[in-house]
Order: C-alpha cells, then sequence, then structure tokens
C-alpha cells in the first residue's frame, strides 16, 4: 500500500514539475503572460479588461440575431429584444464556460477564459427551416434546441476522438484559426462589406490609428496599461469618429431603456424536420470548439486535457440549448477572443466571467448596448487585424515544435490550403450535397477535416 501511495505521489510530483518547466520555457520563449490563468488581478483591472472582451466580441454578438430577425420579418422592438437575449445569453454561458460546473463526467465548461456568441454558421440552415419549409421562428428555436441536443451527445465521443489530434493537426488547426479570420477584419477596415464607401481613406485611417495604438502601448505600455491595449485603442477610434459624423446616435433614442427575457416569447415547434438542416452546423462547430479550446490552451500556457476539451464541446450545446428558448440563437465559443489573450498578455479566467457579467448585465439596458452596436467597423477592423494575427501566430509557433519532415509538410500544406482556399471562394464548394455542403462550407472546418484524414491516410516512415 504505502509502495503504491509513494508512486502516486511521485506521479504527481512529476507531471507539477513537467508543468512548471514548460511554463518557464513559454516564458523563455518570450510568451510571458502578466495574469496567468488563476490570478485574479483587482477590481477596476478586472472590468476594464472584462469591457475589453466585451468590445472586441461586440459585432459578432450582434450581427447574428440582426440577420435572423430579418429573416423572420420582425420589427424594430422584436429586433432589439433578440438582440438584448443574445448578450444575455452569451454572458451566462461565457461564466459557465469559463467556470466550469458540476460534477465529473456531466461538467459543463472547460474552465478557461472564453467567450461564447451567436454563430453565422447557423444563419443559411436557419433560411431554410423560417422560410423555404416554412417553420418560421418558432421552427427555427425547436429545430436548434433539438440539434443542441445531438451536440451535448458528441460531447461524450470527444474524448476518444482526440487521439487523432496530434500536434501537427492541433498546431495546424490553431494557425488556420487565425489565417482564416483575416478576411473578416479586413471587412471591417473597410467598413463592411458591402457598404458604400468600403475601403475609403477616411475608413482606412481610422483602422490603421487603432492598429498603431494597440501595437504602441502593448509593445512600451506598463504592466497596467499594456494589458488594456486593444480597448483603449478601440477608445480612441471610437471618439475620432464622432467628428468626423461616423456615428448615429439616432439609434441609441430608439432603443427602449429596459428589456428582460423571457421564455419562448416567439413560441417554439420541436419538429424533427427543422432539426435536420442544423445537424452539420452542429458537426461543425464540434470540429471548431476543439480547435478553438486547443488555442486557448495553447496561448493561456494552459494545456488541456481531453476531457477538458469535452466539457468545453458541452457547454457549446448546453448554451445553444437555452438560448433559443429565451427567444435568441445557438451559440458557439468566439474564436476571435483567443486572440486577446497572447496580445494583452491576459489569460485570467476572471477576467472572461468578468466580461460574461458585463454582458448579461447589459442585455437588461438596450441603449447601454446600443452605444457599443453603432461603434463604426474600421475601429474593430484595427484591432481584429491584430487579434486574428497573433491567434495564426500561436499556431506556427505551436508548429515550430513539429518535426517537419516530408509527411508532416503534405499535412500542414494540404490543410492550410484547402481551408484558406474555401475561406476565399466558398463558392467553390456551394455545389457539394447535403452534409458536405455544411461541413465543407467554413475554411476551418475544411482545413481541419483535410489535416485529420491525412493524419490517419500517411503512415510515418521509419527514419534511415
Amino acid at each position: 500500500m504505502e509502495e503504491k501511495l509513494s508512486q502516486s505521489l511521485s506521479a504527481i510530483d512529476r507531471k507539477k514539475l513537467q508543468q512548471v518547466t514548460e511554463r518557464r520555457e513559454r516564458e523563455q520563449d518570450g510568451l510571458e503572460l502578466t495574469y496567468h490563468i488563476d490570478d485574479k488581478p483587482d477590481l477596476f483591472t478586472t472590468t476594464i479588461l472584462g469591457f475589453q472582451n466585451v468590445l472586441t466580441a461586440f459585432g459578432g454578438l450582434v450581427a447574428v440575431p440582426l440577420i435572423i430577425a430579418g429573416m423572420a420579418g420582425f420589427g424594430v422592438a422584436d429586433t432589439a429584444y433578440m438582440i438584448s437575449t443574445a448578450l444575455f445569453v452569451s454572458g451566462i454561458v461565457s461564466i459557465i464556460q469559463s467556470k466550469g460546473i458540476g460534477p465529473k463526467g456531466f461538467r459543463i465548461g472547460a474552465g478557461v477564459p472564453t467567450i461564447m456568441g451567436t454563430d453565422f454558421g447557423f444563419v443559411a440552415p436557419a433560411n431554410a427551416v423560417i422560410n423555404t419549409m416554412g417553420g418560421g421562428i418558432a421552427g427555427y428555436f425547436g429545430g436548434t434546441m433539438l440539434g443542441a441536443l445531438l451536440e451535448i451527445g458528441l460531447s461524450y465521443f470527444v474524448k476518444p476522438l482526440m487521439k487523432f489530434f496530434p500536434p501537427v493537426v492541433t498546431g495546424t488547426v490553431i494557425a488556420l484559426m487565425g489565417m482564416t479570420l483575416m478576411p473578416v477584419a479586413f471587412d471591417w477596415v473597410g467598413g463592411g462589406a458591402g457598404a458604400a464607401d468600403f475601403g475609403s481613406p477616411i475608413n482606412l485611417a481610422i483602422a490603421t490609428l487603432v492598429f498603431v495604438i494597440i501595437i504602441a502601448l502593448n509593445h512600451y505600455g506598463s504592466q497596467r496599461i499594456g494589458p488594456a491595449a486593444v480597448l483603449i485603442g478601440i477608445v480612441v477610434g471610437y471618439l475620432v469618429c464622432i467628428p468626423l459624423g461616423m456615428v448615429d446616435f439616432s439609434q441609441i433614442a430608439a432603443a427602449d431603456w429596459f428589456a428582460f427575457p423571457r421564455l419562448f416569447k416567439f413560441g417554439v415547434n420541436f419538429d424533427l424536420r427543422f432539426a435536420i438542416p442544423f445537424v452539420a452546423g452542429y458537426l461543425v462547430t464540434v470540429i471548431e470548439t476543439v480547435g478553438v479550446m486547443q488555442t486557448i490552451g495553447e496561448v493561456t500556457q494552459h494545456p488541456l486535457s481531453d476531457e477538458d476539451i469535452a466539457n468545453g464541446v458541452r457547454a457549446d450545446g448546453f448554451g445553444s440549448f437555452i438560448g433559443p428558448a429565451l427567444g435568441s440563437g445557438p451559440v458557439a465559443t468566439f474564436s476571435q477572443n483567443a486572440g486577446l489573450i497572447p496580445l494583452t498578455r491576459n489569460a485570467s479566467r476572471v477576467v472572461a466571467i468578468a466580461a460574461g457579467v458585463i454582458l448579461a448585465g447589459m442585455s437588461f439596458f438596450p441603449k447601454l448596448a446600443t452605444i457599443i452596436s453603432i461603434m463604426p467597423l474600421p475601429v474593430l477592423g484595427g484591432a481584429g487585424i491584430l487579434m486574428f494575427g497573433t491567434v495564426a501566430g500561436a499556431g506556427i509557433k505551436s508548429l515550430s515544435r513539429v518535426k517537419f519532415n516530408n509527411r508532416n509538410l503534405l499535412i500542414v500544406s494540404a490543410s492550410i490550403s484547402i481551408g484558406l482556399g474555401v475561406t476565399f471562394r466558398p463558392e467553390v464548394v456551394a455545389g457539394l450535397p447535403g452534409i458536405l455542403n455544411g461541413l465543407f462550407s467554413s475554411g476551418i472546418s475544411a482545413g481541419t477535416i483535410v489535416a485529420l484524414v491525412l493524419n490517419l491516410l500517411l503512415k510515418e516512415k521509419a527514419e534511415v
């Protein structure tokens, strides 16, 4: 008995020593964090950094409910309600994902700093259910809730699948995560795809100003200022846009003062027919969430176990179930906020929890949320370039630890090529039938699938 206990303690000591060694190696590589995952900054710093997370995620949080409300033919009041509910659900699920709740085996949340929000991957099937299939908004909510049960079920199969994600695959997925988001950042820089003034000199100048401020403060700022560089850059850019007439304050006056979520406000229709179009979306979400979790583990210097990643996928499914019930939509892990961690050197989960509290609180005050929602897109674009670039950089650094023999070079090259190709020319795969269209419609999921398949098919050659 004593011998077994000694061996067990020895194993624990070795694991702790390995973790300390890995942390020191990362710090020597120039990746030292100001706030590590278990650190608790003071209340003021936590609030400021939490609000920074909210600002960088806000565009994605409000965009999807706006689109869905338009599909459903909602008026101003119902659209505003849907946006407020999206903020509330995003806040609650961000807290759960960042903290982690529940017993082992049924735990929800990976316990790493994460921001959750509505996902664009469900927009196309939403249109099919609401309009083409005649399910309306009630069919959309019912279909996504049934689909969420599928994702929760799939979370229990993530752990055995993680053996198919060696470093060459995970590094490639992390790099793709940042690279495939670059078109989004440059859409913001230009002023938004389809904007009349897209790419105008003033839009480029605003984005450049924010970009330069963030770089300067991040590199030369003090330990207190550096982590808030993104927030400061965005605030300065926003203020500069006001006298230039780029901010429409009339939208604030039109917003309600208070809004509270209600269960099944728009009704719900649990018809299995309306769940089928969302199956591919949930499969893609599982793949992408695994990639985001691995990315966050890398940039927080807190490697996640297979079980942690499964818990993260389960939080996605849980959020996607309660979101439609309250009048929002399915949620997913936001990859763009992972870029804030290495950029601001802040990996504290307390900060992400604070961001969740801010989001949930803002949902009750639509006027406050509107102030952020009218932020000119070039401001967000200047920050987005750096955020997404740091995610790509984290992937490249992860790949630098992989031995680049012929096999691994083929895996990385093919995966990145196809992932970026689908991102830049999505119409190429638009004609794929059924579930294949859903799986390959995202550059991240397409590249990940290619990496997984090649990792299985290409056998290691014996060293000569």
